[in-house]
């Protein structure tokens, strides 16, 4: 039962919608309404930046940061509990479901990257620095986001062969790694389409 309350927690926890928070208390903007409809700091960003541009950057990175602290918090709550490293990544796995599809919007959600970077950083934190570097690397040269992204969870998942031959630390496989980079890539489909049909717009 104890895994289990975990599970739920770490649902509602990772649902909490900060970026759509922070916007609305501080910017007065739906986030949900205007830009790419996203609840990221990529969207924070970008429906702010018109607005008050530096407003803008503290909201996007408190949002990012936030983000990636709300999976990684829930993951270290799990070892400190004594959980196993099975539970901690299905932990991780499920902050990114929780992020993805929250209850508090009706089961929608973000894309899921920065949370994912977020609990990633605890249990392989090799991979994480690889993807965080790959995505502001290629976000900063193309300056498409959505983009940047898909790159750094390809790359993320390409680099766990490399360094964890044998399955991830502690465990004899990695099968959470893609589960959890099959949902975030799940929330990129539109932009996919869009990058393919050549319709992707750059963030300024």
């Amino acid at each position: 039962m104890q895994n289990l309350y975990l599970y739920i927690a770490t649902y509602l926890i990772a649902g909490i919608p900060f970026g759509y928070l922070l916007a609305k208390q501080f910017g007065g903007v739906n986030i949900k309404e205007e830009g790419s409809g996203n609840i990221g700091a990529t969207n924070v960003l970008r429906v702010l930046k018109t607005r008050d541009p530096k407003l803008a950057k503290k909201l996007g990175a408190a949002t990012l940061l936030l983000d990636m602290l709300k999976g990684a918090i829930m993951v270290l709550i799990a070892r400190w509990m004594g959980a196993d490293v099975a539970v901690q990544w299905t932990v991780a796995v499920i902050a990114v479901l929780g992020h993805c599809f929250s209850v508090f919007l009706s089961f929608e959600g973000g894309k899921g990257v920065a949370t994912g970077v977020g609990v990633v950083a605890v249990l392989a934190w090799p991979l994480a620095l690889i993807a965080l570097v790959v995505w502001v690397g290629v976000a900063k040269g193309l300056k498409i986001s959505s983009l940047s992204a898909i790159v750094a969870i390809l790359v993320m998942i390409a680099s766990a062969y490399l360094l964890y031959p044998h399955g991830l630390p502690g465990l004899s496989s990695r099968s959470p790694l893609w589960i959890l980079s099959g949902i975030i890539l799940y929330k990129h489909l539109p932009n996919i389409l869009r990058l393919i049909r050549g319709e992707e717009t750059a963030v300024a």
